[in-house]
């Protein structure tokens, strides 16, 4: 075996891993996929030969290409960030798909991508590495061109953002269905007291739908949430599957025989505390939406 084909195999090895950071970094799976092969290129034409730890190095080229990539989509976005729900990853309700599992490594819930998203590109890289994956301060420290001790600053901000911002979901998955359930049984009804009843006062409802803009919400409070769930049960004919998004409780929206959204449900305390939406049509045609089929 040559180099080159030992090290195309050492890649794939750690591909999962290597997803797993950009997932993290980027919030887009077109984008992850793009960061993984854009590390290759680099990685295939270096020397290797004097690499003591692969995957940390592996690590440290695929972080380099998603921060600049999260660099160049700050100068780009136009949407605003409030409503803005990165790609979810959806599985089938009765369990997750092994390829995902390390995607879904360490309950990263579209809550918590969501708050990533407010992050400074040096800040966001910083926690993800550290706070996710455990590497040293003293190997980040170049890739955001900072001393150690300033890399910590950056991971420390975006912990404390982290952790006042995203909430963190109940345990247990089961009892979490149930309050996801008796959500979705209230919307079909129209039992407005019901909704607010398993809503947390303070719920925050966040609806992505691209460029269709009029679609697009971001609304705060059980009495407003509530009323905009009876206003789509009543506006919009959709069939739901449930499914698990990102690990947690959610649903697959279709309309006319067509994916029409992916929402997510973050439950805490025994209430909803976040709902969010995925109603782009373009990227909901890329998603890999076929494994609720099976």
């Amino acid at each position: 075996m040559d180099e080159q084909e030992w090290l195309a195999r050492q890649f794939e090895e750690h591909r999962p891993h290597l997803r797993a950071v950009a997932y993290r970094m980027l919030g887009s799976l077109s984008e992850t996929d793009d960061a993984v092969q854009d590390a290759w290129l680099r990685v295939s034409r270096a020397d290797a030969r004097e690499v003591e730890n692969l995957r940390a190095w592996l690590t440290t080229i695929v972080a380099r290409v998603a921060l600049n990539m999260l660099r160049s989509r700050k100068t780009r976005r136009e949407q605003p960030l409030d409503v803005h729900v990165p790609d979810p990853i959806v599985d089938p309700a009765d369990g997750t798909d092994p390829e995902h599992e390390a995607l879904l490594a360490d309950a990263v819930g579209l809550a918590l991508l969501v708050v990533l998203e407010t992050l400074a590109p040096a800040e966001r890289l910083a926690f993800v590495l550290h706070d996710m994956f455990a590497v040293p301060f003293e190997q980040i420290a170049p890739i955001v061109e900072r001393s150690p001790e300033a890399t910590r600053q950056l991971a420390s901000r975006a912990r404390r953002r982290v952790r006042g911002a995203a909430p963190v979901p109940d345990p247990d998955l089961g009892a979490q269905w149930k309050v996801v359930e008796a959500f979705i049984a209230a919307s079909r009804t129209g039992d407005f007291d019901a909704l607010v009843a398993v809503l947390d006062p303070d719920v925050v409802l966040r609806a992505d739908a691209g460029g269709l803009t009029d679609l697009s919400r971001h609304i705060q409070g059980a009495a407003a949430v509530a009323g905009q769930a009876l206003w789509w049960s009543s506006q919009v004919d959709l069939t739901t599957r449930r499914a698990l998004v990102n690990g947690a409780p959610g649903v697959v929206s279709v309309r006319d025989g067509r994916p029409f959204s992916v929402g997510a449900f973050t439950v805490r305390n025994g209430r909803i505390v976040e709902i969010d939406f995925l109603a782009d049509p373009e990227r909901i045609r890329k998603l890999a939406l076929n494994v609720l089929d099976n």
